[in-house]
């Protein structure tokens, strides 16, 4: 019976723009093409906006057995479902999709991916939490391969100044399912001739983590934004220890971090003031966790740091953000990183920034109104790198001092007041309702559109609250209306649960 005939390597890449699949691409090829190969490489390009990935298809074969055939193989150009060698992802969801289109077998394929997450626009855009499950994408991909290599490959780029191309190169060498050496890896780096050390760096520590030899916390990735607690805030921290119960302490800590970096700790000591008054009221619950003061906690912090134009202005000049930068881009000491911010801004976001009387005034009055916003909203480029764009941002993110006085204060805290009211009502009565009035806020976030519609879903469900009768599994419907709310963004799936309810 005559031997069957050799048949190509097959190897898919799976990476998002800007992530050098590319140049990861044409390592392969050439390494390949060093080592008595012949491949062939193609792309199809994917969508902007992080809703899918570049896909490269590679097929290598040896060029000794073309010889012995007396004719070159015909290479296909794009990957057929179970016809797919090795699989190599940046992220670890575009792993799952390539499960999904029926690239991985267990009969043949090795999928080699990162475990970090970047998030696709579909999980940004739902209302509520549209995060994937990752662990559940991870364990679907561990069973359909034959074989699965992940680690968090993004970090290790970070924590050795390279780029993922890099890694994602030396974590394939690292599993030695091509027949290469790692030598003759590195001479393909050597050859480009491009940050050379880095990539080389970046190519050992993605081989080290293939092959099970990386110190499991050398690429635990540090926050993006650490907030210390400065020495002043020794006193409010004795206070939550003495005054607030346990289980809620860590929300209402993080809490206070997160306002003192906002404003300042006279805003935390605020925030600490408006919980008094919830936990007082809380007797603990039924299992005694104290939901009502830890859900409060939570979800006033996030109320009470609304999205403005000071915040957006102080976060994107802060000193972290473009050192980040330079590590994302890989820039050396000596060279410039310029950052360019497109900005949108509408008549309403510059009146909330105005003092109270003069913003209301504008507010108030349609033609003024209008007027100005023909003059403001407008797309602008501002680059941050340069002093004239930084230092608008940096004098916009100073009137932070003044923002207690600002128009867009005054309708918050007034909102914040109103809802506090609401849950403190219904604690004694309800328990389980006030915990579900509070989680309602989870409604309101951003800033534009996106604001105006939850707080229209929000107003719409405290009217509810307002003129349902507790008990009757009140806390059930009002966190079904919550669910509704979150399902779609033009509310009708929360008008139709809202009818049912008054039918």
């Amino acid at each position: 019976m005559a031997e069957s005939s050799p048949r190509p390597t097959t190897i898919v890449i799976a990476a998002l723009g800007g992530q050098g699949g590319g140049v990861l691409s044409s390592w392969i090829v050439d390494v390949a093409e060093h080592a008595g190969f012949l491949a062939q490489a193609t792309s199809v390009p994917g969508v902007a906006q992080r809703t899918g990935t570049t896909i490269y298809y590679l097929e290598l074969f040896p060029e000794e057995a073309a010889t012995a055939a007396g004719r070159d193989p015909v290479l296909a150009l794009m990957p057929v479902p179970g016809e797919v060698d090795i699989v190599v992802v940046s992220e670890l969801v575009e792993a799952g999709r390539t499960v999904l289109r029926g690239l991985v077998t267990p009969e043949r394929t090795t999928v080699i991916t990162s475990s970090h997450r970047e998030y696709s626009v579909v999980e940004k855009a739902v209302m509520g939490d549209g995060i994937v499950d990752a662990s559940g994408v991870r364990a679907a991909v561990e069973e359909a391969a034959k074989a699965c290599v992940v680690f968090d490959m993004a970090a290790l780029a970070e924590s050795t100044s390279s780029v993922i191309s890099s890694v994602m190169f030396g974590a394939l060498a690292g599993t030695g399912v091509l027949p290469f050496q790692r030598e003759q890896y590195e001479q393909t780096i050597t050859r480009s001739g491009i940050a050379v050390d880095r990539s080389l760096t970046g190519f050992a520590a993605g081989y080290a983590g293939a092959v099970g030899e990386r110190d499991a916390d050398a690429a635990d990735e540090p926050p993006l934004m650490v907030v210390p607690v400065a020495v002043e805030a020794e006193a409010l921290l004795a206070r939550v220890e003495a005054t607030f119960p346990v289980p809620a302490r860590e929300r209402i800590i993080d809490g206070m971090r997160r306002l003192a970096d906002y404003q300042d700790l006279r805003y935390a000591a605020a925030y600490l003031d408006r919980l008094d008054g919830i936990r007082e009221l809380d007797g603990g619950g039924e299992d005694g966790q104290y939901r009502l003061t830890a859900e409060t906690a939570r979800y006033l912090a996030l109320w009470m740091s609304y999205e403005d134009a000071i915040r957006v202005a102080d976060l994107k000049t802060r000193s972290a953000r473009f050192e980040r930068f330079r590590k994302e881009v890989g820039a050396d000491p000596e060279q410039l990183v310029y950052v360019v911010e497109y900005l949108h801004p509408r008549v309403e976001e510059i009146c909330d920034i105005l003092p109270a009387p003069l913003g209301g005034f504008v507010m108030r009055r349609d033609g003024l109104r209008k007027l100005l916003d023909k003059v403001v909203s407008r797309g602008r480029h501002v680059p941050t790198a340069k002093l004239g764009g930084f230092l608008l941002l940096y004098m916009i993110a100073g009137l932070r001092r003044w923002r207690r006085w600002s128009y867009r204060h005054g309708r918050e805290m007034a909102l914040i007041d109103s809802w506090l009211g609401r849950i403190t009502a219904s604690a004694s009565a309800d328990y389980a309702l006030a915990v579900e009035i509070a989680r309602c806020q989870r409604l309101i976030k951003g800033y534009g559109d996106t604001h105006a519609n939850g707080m229209k879903n929000f107003n719409a469900i405290m009217n509810v609250v307002d003129r349902i009768d507790h008990g009757a599994n009140a806390s059930d419907r009002i966190g079904a209306l919550r669910d509704a709310a979150l399902a779609d963004e033009d509310g009708r799936a929360l008008r139709d649960a809202i009818s049912v309810i008054f039918e």
